[in-house]
């Protein structure tokens, strides 16, 4: 089950960075490399820091799914952007999903809460950061947009409390991963945003 709700996560990640390789008027080999770092690369870095093979060199479909996504895009990019709004909820799931197990494996693998929480956020945010540093673009991380990298923030630390506290298993993290998520669909329904300094008006 964790399995499948992961390549979920990932399909969903690349048909964004997908996407953005269309609003990039990139070629197929572009697009499918935005899919592959977007799906993939928040995950990579988390195994590599915990000194573990990644999941997507051992598991074949973790590698085939944005390469799905990215043909499902390249032939279908106008019906796929119009159902963006869904695919963005469907995303806002994902970066919940990936903060909470994120911060779970680093748990697992023997971290404390603070450094497990932190690497939940890199498996939940890593991607979309390699994703938008290839893209030219100016990180969701450092320009928060909607409060992306907040809910996964929220999440990780969630989970860590939970664990320091004594709550294990799949429903501490999916409590974790639901806070998560709330957040995220909040902050688009209601436009929040993480503050900017003292007298700077945001630039969109």
């Amino acid at each position: 089950m964790s399995e499948l709700l992961d390549l979920a996560g990932i399909f969903v990640f690349a048909l964004t960075g997908a996407l953005m390789g269309v609003r990039k008027r990139l070629d197929v080999v572009g697009m499918l490399v935005l899919a592959e770092i977007t799906a993939l690369g928040g995950g990579v870095v988390r195994d590599l820091i915990l000194n573990v093979r990644p999941a997507a060199f051992e598991n074949l479909g973790y590698v085939l799914t944005p390469l799905a996504a990215t043909v499902i895009v390249v032939f279908w990019h106008p019906h796929v952007a119009r159902v963006m709004p869904a695919i963005l909820v469907l995303d806002a799931a994902g970066l919940g999903l990936f903060s909470a197990v994120g911060t779970e494996k680093a748990l697992g693998a023997g971290l404390s809460p603070l450094h497990a929480a932190l690497l939940g956020v890199a498996t939940a945010v890593g991607g979309g950061m390699l994703r938008d540093v290839l893209a030219g673009e100016i990180p969701t991380l450092l320009y928060d947009r909607q409060l992306y990298a907040v809910p996964a923030m929220v999440g990780s630390a969630l989970r860590a409390v939970e664990f320091a506290s004594g709550l294990h298993g799949w429903p501490a993290t999916l409590a974790a991963a639901l806070v998560a998520f709330a957040l995220r669909i909040a902050a688009m329904r209601f436009n929040w945003r993480a503050p900017l300094a003292r007298g700077i008006t945001p630039a969109d």
